[in-house]
């Protein structure tokens, strides 16, 4: 077989095994005719109709899903098809799914901006401002491979003070060379690309400067996507003494996680993101590496996750449920596994979710805030995801298989 014959068959193979990721879940296409079904959906393209990204304006132009093989492709998005199709509004949260979602923080303590001066840090309490769940944004433009939303709102926090907010968040399908380039490796032989990023500005449009004392907000993008007993979510994390760096990570948020889903390492931590197992972790800015990503060994898929993340800032905002002695002090990135929250009951999704924050947004009237979000997925031969997964998050795909397995 010549060489020329032999890379067309490697890359046709490729693509069936790319295509049949979604034997476990609904194609892209699939998941865009049930989502169109109930609300408007922009379907941003790259000129072959191969890398697609969905948005939907309604849920504040969230992605809701993509894919890197047409229609026929995996859909690599997580989908709440049970709510969505109910059409029922739900109290504190809804969780229609998506891989790219716009929110704000922070969550707790007393500049919390989902719980009421004077309630409880306690779920019944907790509530998602309808701007950030069930009220759209519009969309000011749109072309095959971008789209631009916008809208303004008021927000206020737990101590009383109010923040008028306007937002312009774009979202851009990148094409594979400009995929590559961020990762910072050449374009490998044979992996599939899908690659998107949402370009996220919050401006002060009020009278009043943001200032610490009275509370900060800040820009918190999480996508989420679905979980198997072979996906586990990995976070390069910076080396070095606590003392100077903090925690290597943060796990308690929902109470301790047990070891044999969390491995702490010095420049890296691990987590299960099977869908059986409420579970949460935040990297704080001394040691965020400004990357994270997961490893669905059964699916081949690799997904890694960028942000921007300015130099030598350490103020972001902390989401912990409770009045905070350092309402500063929050994580720069954050991982969460969902699972039951109690004995018996049902989990929210299941689904596990890759988040970033901006820092904390002390802006004067008029000033802005932007934070980017990129999202990749990748799929293709091992020894090809294997040499991305050592360039972009330090570890060999044979670590992140056996890590919990040990």
């Amino acid at each position: 077989m010549n060489q020329k014959l032999l890379t067309t068959v490697i890359v046709a193979l490729t693509a069936m095994t790319t295509i049949s990721c979604s034997a476990t879940g609904a194609s892209f296409g699939d998941d865009i005719a049930f989502l169109r079904k109930h609300t408007k959906v922009i379907v941003l393209s790259d000129q072959a109709g191969q890398a697609k990204v969905a948005l939907a304006p309604a849920w504040q132009g969230r992605v809701m899903t993509s894919t890197m093989a047409g229609d026929a492709g995996p859909s690599f998005g997580w989908i709440n098809r049970e709510l969505i199709a109910s059409g029922e509004i739900k109290p504190h949260m809804n969780a229609f799914g998506g891989e790219d979602r716009f929110w704000m923080g922070p969550e707790g303590g007393q500049f919390s901006i989902y719980f009421e001066k004077g309630k409880k840090f306690e779920f019944a309490d907790w509530q998602v401002p309808a701007i950030l769940d069930t009220k759209p944004f519009k969309v000011v433009s749109k072309s095959d491979d971008r789209a631009l939303f916008g809208e303004e709102f008021s927000l206020t926090n737990y101590s009383g003070t109010v923040f008028q907010v306007g937002v312009e968040r774009e979202v851009h399908l990148l094409p594979p060379a400009q995929a590559w380039e961020k990762l910072g490796v050449k374009p490998a032989k044979g992996v599939n690309v899908v690659a998107y990023a949402s370009n996220n500005k919050i401006t002060n449009k009020g009278k009043e400067a943001w200032k610490k004392e009275t509370g900060l907000l800040s820009v918190w993008i999480l996508g989420m996507f679905n979980p198997s007993p072979s996906t586990t979510v990995v976070v390069p994390i910076k080396a070095g003494p606590e003392s100077e760096l903090g925690v290597k990570v943060t796990s308690d948020y929902f109470g301790q996680v047990p070891p044999d889903r969390l491995v702490v390492r010095e420049d890296v931590v691990f987590l299960r993101a099977d869908g059986q197992y409420r579970s949460k972790i935040g990297i704080n800015p001394k040691r965020s590496k400004a990357i994270l990503g997961s490893y669905d060994a059964d699916s081949k898929v690799l997904t890694i996750v960028q942000f921007n993340q300015p130099a030598g800032v350490t103020d972001y905002v902390n989401s912990l449920w409770k009045l905070q002695d350092d309402p500063y002090s929050g994580d720069a990135a954050n991982s969460y596994n969902d699972g039951p929250p109690a004995p018996g009951a049902k989990p929210m999704g299941p689904f596990y979710e890759l988040e970033s924050s901006s820092p904390a947004a002390a802006l004067a009237p008029g000033e802005s805030l932007t934070h980017i979000h990129r999202t990749v997925h990748l799929t293709g031969p091992e020894p090809a995801l294997d040499e991305i997964a050592k360039a972009t998050l330090g570890v060999s795909l044979q670590d992140i298989k056996t890590v919990f397995k040990k």
